[in-house]
């Protein structure tokens, strides 16, 4: 889920400036929440469905079918975060 998170930011994010696409990842508890940020013009992030023969768009499908939860909005350091949270990643 990392590497497709970390691709479409490298692949959609967009900046004036030269950018670095950050990743954070957090233990919440028994959960583990990861955020990626990329940093310059805040994205649209939506939940694509592509057609069986469609050579991208998989990437947030698959992290929304592996995920216990997802979201998407404003990073804090510009630009826009997407995060997922797997519950139950360390034993209570």
């Amino acid at each position: 889920m990392i590497s497709e998170l970390v691709t479409n930011a490298i692949r959609y994010g967009r900046s004036d400036d030269s950018w670095v696409v950050r990743v954070e990842w957090y233990r919440e508890g028994s959960s583990l929440r990861v955020d990626v940020h990329n940093p310059g013009f805040p994205a649209n992030v939506r939940l694509r469905h592509p057609e069986a023969d469609d050579a991208h768009g998989r990437g947030l499908l698959l992290v929304d079918s592996i995920a216990d939860s997802w979201r998407s909005g404003p990073s804090c350091f510009g630009g826009t975060v997407v995060s997922f949270v797997v519950a139950d990643a360390w034993p209570a």
